[in-house]
């Protein structure tokens, strides 16, 4: 949502403003509570309720101004990552809607990544998921296996059904994300296609900040884009 904001136009800190007040009124209201899944995918409503609640606070803003009663207040910013974020995005070709949709992908493919960690508790298992993590992606033939067998001290034969394992849980974990956002289990082939697409280069541009998450961005890619459509994920 910051993201979002910060492309309308807004600076830094009126940007960290308008997003921590638009959660704090969803949540003092009980907004949520309207977010029907019979009307379709949470991700809409989200970016419906965002719009609404910025036209709202300029009518606001601008009856404030003209009657000479504006005042700025500092404001305790908690995800001090959000402009970092926002700063890796093209500087331009991307609209602000295509910014979140953008925004909210990468949330939910890094979230998959999160919860299959989660799995992996001990200290050997947790070796294995952050030296795998950034091959989710990878070709069969892209992945060094030896360098990752001497880098874990695991046999190389082993650690193929190992990645396999990982981007089965992965998949499946994402899959369950979706779900959670949608109407119903059939569209949930539908919500991953469109994410794809969310994705996607436009006009070729390679966004900065790019290999910076490619661990999660390239399996998105090659086990939905390139394997027939987000159904074999």
């Amino acid at each position: 949502m910051y993201a979002y904001v910060r492309r309308r136009g807004y600076d830094v800190e009126t940007a960290r403003d308008l997003t921590q007040t638009f959660f704090t009124k969803l949540l003092e209201k009980n907004g949520l509570a309207t977010a029907d899944q019979t009307r379709g995918r949470f991700r809409s409503f989200l970016l419906t309720s965002m719009k609404n609640f910025l036209a709202s606070e300029w009518r606001k803003r601008a009856a404030l101004k003209r009657a000479g009663d504006v005042e700025t207040v500092p404001v305790d910013y908690e995800d001090a990552d959000a402009e970092n974020r926002y700063r890796i995005e093209p500087a331009d070709l991307l609209t602000p809607e295509a910014i979140y949709e953008r925004r909210w992908t990468l949330s939910l493919l890094e979230r998959a990544v999160s919860g299959v960690g989660q799995s992996y508790a001990d200290r050997v298992q947790r070796a294995l998921f952050d030296a795998l993590k950034g091959h989710l992606g990878s070709s069969p033939g892209a992945v060094p296996y030896r360098q990752l067998s001497e880098q874990l001290t695991w046999n190389e034969p082993a650690l193929r059904p190992a990645l396999s394992r990982f981007r089965a849980r992965w998949r499946k974990r994402l899959r369950q994300l979706v779900a959670q956002t949608v109407q119903d289990s059939q569209t949930v082939d539908d919500e991953l296609d469109y994410l794809v697409k969310a994705l996607a280069p436009r006009h070729g541009v390679r966004r900065r900040g790019d290999a910076a998450t490619s661990h999660v961005r390239r399996p998105f890619y090659h086990h939905a884009g390139s394997c027939g459509g987000a159904a074999h994920l």
